[in-house]
């Protein structure tokens, strides 16, 4: 199998020394969840993780939920709650929406509230090491100390900053000694929620918490880093130094692996601009095998637009009904060879996750299936195939599964 890894540009064989594939994917900030822009992130992410297993490999997944943050404080005042009530509310809906989905829990679902103790520990592995300072009862990374920052973005020094002020960044803020310098611990505000810490009252940095939970849960080095594109830079980037410089290890990651943005009347899918179509509203028409087939349709690199959708999944509906009443065909005689059809599959999936070839596959069989079953052949381990390519995909395609009930 190849992947394209955005640190390297290019597309390089996954291997594994051991077997196991220890991944990471950055979840959601939850105070307006599930958008299907935030779904093909993760539908995407479980596939992968499922066709490494298909492989035969190992995987051992963390996700976070950013679970204190200035866009949750901000919109708890908006609506008058507590800020963890709503991260609580969010978080469950989120959860709710991938369970929908047939999105696996991963094997760690970690809170950053619940990793205060490790972030510190980390932010004082930087300070140690000199690479953040402290000032104003704040904690920065100083990038001055780094040749090596932005290696994963790779913008100049104007770029990186004017992406970094576009995504939460303060460069007037008077304690720090460079503009794109970021916060690991952050002083304490009126009104906000505050930990006690050897700088003071405070709370996390959001980029020190992916850095903190990954490496707790997984080791310094991570096989697979995934994440919506738009956590290239400045997230991903300053993940990287902070992990390897506190942990010593490098490279950080191996693999990285963006997912592509999903647009909608001509811009990016976002909480921001509320442009957003939610997975619990298109869950009441659609069911989700059409919804996962939807986003598998588009390739995971492939910037995309949900214009139009309400047509592209009647026709997937009707698609996946006729994979449902292949699966319902009984049959006898001499047994039907599918193989082709499973290599065929398989070097899609094997091309930088082609899920579109992989469903174009998979409709061929199930055509094939049908061909042969009218012929008089037994094509019950075809089917039986059929059923594994979906399950493969996040798919539950079975006559007796409620998903084929509401495609009838």
């Amino acid at each position: 199998m190849q992947l394209y890894n955005t640190l390297s540009g290019q597309l390089e064989p996954v291997t594994s020394d051991d077997n196991i594939f220890r991944m990471y994917v950055c979840g959601v900030t939850p105070y307006d969840t599930t958008h299907l822009g935030h779904a093909f992130t993760f539908v995407m992410f479980d596939v992968l993780e499922r066709y490494l297993e298909y492989l035969g490999y190992e995987t051992q997944t963390v996700q976070n939920v950013t679970d204190i943050d200035d866009d949750i404080l901000r919109r708890a005042r908006e609506l008058s709650l507590p800020w963890n009530e709503l991260a609580h509310q969010e978080t469950e809906k989120y959860l709710a929406d991938m369970r929908a989905l047939n999105v696996r829990p991963p094997d760690h679902f970690v809170y950053a509230t619940s990793v205060i103790e490790q972030i510190q520990a980390m932010v004082a592995a930087l300070l140690e090491g000199g690479y953040a300072y402290a000032s104003g009862g704040s904690v920065y990374y100083d990038v001055c100390s780094d040749p090596g920052f932005g290696k994963l973005g790779k913008m100049n020094y104007e770029d990186m900053l004017a992406t970094a002020n576009e995504r939460g960044n303060f460069p007037d803020d008077p304690n720090k000694r460079d503009p794109l310098d970021f916060v690991l611990w952050q002083a304490a505000k009126p009104g906000e929620p505050t930990w006690d810490s050897p700088w003071g009252e405070g709370r996390p940095g959001w980029h020190i918490e992916c850095s903190t939970m990954s490496t707790h849960y997984l080791g310094p080095k991570i096989d697979i880093h995934s994440g919506g594109e738009d956590l290239v830079f400045p997230h991903h980037d300053c993940e990287i130094v902070q992990s390897e410089h506190a942990t010593g290890e490098h490279p950080f990651v191996r693999y990285w692996f963006h997912v592509a943005m999903v647009r909608l009347d001509g811009e990016k899918m976002s909480k921001s601009l509320g442009n957003m179509l939610f997975v619990g509203k298109l869950i009441e028409t659609y069911s989700p095998d059409t919804l996962r087939v939807y986003l598998l349709t588009h390739h995971y690199r492939d910037a995309w637009s949900a214009d139009g959708y309400e047509d592209d999944l009647k026709r997937i509906g009707a698609l996946l009904k006729q994979w449902c009443e292949v699966l319902a065909r009984p049959s006898e005689g001499e047994s039907f060879d599918a193989s082709a059809y499973e290599a065929d599959f398989r070097a899609a999936m094997d091309d930088d996750l082609h899920t579109a070839g992989a469903i174009e596959a998979m409709d061929a069989l199930a055509n094939a299936i049908n061909a042969a079953a009218l012929q008089g052949q037994d094509v019950t381990a075809a089917q039986n195939l059929l059923r594994t390519l979906g399950d493969t995909l996040g798919l539950r395609l079975d006559t007796q599964h409620p998903g084929c009930d509401e495609l009838q």
